[in-house]
């Protein structure tokens, strides 16, 4: 029976990103706690971002088991992970994936258009979910009248990565995951992230995994996994992630 205090448990997991090819990923064991705040290390090409794939759900493992909030993702369907995934989990990408055509609220409240269970969350926090993404966007400095109703394509990179936070925060997803979303960001952009990124996760008690080469940034997580640790496969060439 899957412990309750669990949020993410890995189990004999074997990953390849083509049958019969060599694995990525050999992981034996994982398990993060609800409410946990993961500071994932590894060098470029050690198959960091491939592991927040499978955590996500949007790619499944050859072998083992990935089980999130209870669910066994590879257990279930496409449909059936497309919608968890939307319901539960918040996702910062390295490369923001925004809509370019979208103004930077659209950007924001995007995913509770897919989520009616996000949707109702946001609206029960803020009074609208146009709200909360306002209230998301002004903590990351980017509420100004003049930037909110900009397409993407008109922000620089920082801005585009603060609304992709926003976008990842919006209705309090269970999980959040985050691939080096500081990446282009300055100090003092960096440091109030980081605050603002563990408040918001302290205030639902939202799992944190978080993936980043800015090793400064361990101490104030609970714990790091060094993916060299628990990761039977070694790498010495890059291989996505």
């Amino acid at each position: 029976m899957q412990n309750k205090n669990v949020a993410i448990a890995i189990s004999s997991l074997v990953f390849s990103w083509n049958d019969g090819s060599d694995p990525v990923l050999n992981i034996e064991h994982l398990h993060i706690k609800r409410s946990e705040r993961v500071f994932i290390e590894g060098p470029s090409g050690s198959g960091k971002s491939t592991l927040l794939s499978l955590i996500a759900g949007v790619t499944i493992p050859q072998n083992g088991s990935v089980t999130v909030n209870g669910i066994q993702l590879n257990a279930i369907s496409g449909a059936a992970r497309d919608r968890f995934r939307a319901d539960h989990i918040g996702f910062i990408y390295q490369m923001f994936n925004l809509i370019p055509f979208l103004t930077v609220v659209e950007n924001v409240t995007l995913p509770c258009r897919f989520s009616r269970h996000r949707r109702s969350r946001a609206a029960n926090r803020a009074g609208s979910v146009e709200a909360e993404a306002m209230q998301l966007l002004s903590k990351l400095g980017m509420a100004h009248p003049a930037l909110v109703q900009k397409t993407v394509n008109d922000l620089s990179v920082g801005q585009q990565q603060r609304v992709a936070v926003a976008r990842a925060l919006i209705g309090s997803p269970d999980i959040l995951i985050a691939d080096e979303p500081t990446s282009s960001l300055d100090a003092d952009h960096r440091q109030a992230f980081i605050e603002m990124l563990f408040h918001e996760c302290d205030r639902e008690n939202t799992t944190l995994v978080y993936v980043s080469h800015d090793r400064t940034l361990e101490a104030v997580f609970d714990r790091t996994i060094r993916l060299v640790d628990i990761n039977a496969v070694q790498h010495t060439g890059a291989i996505g992630g």
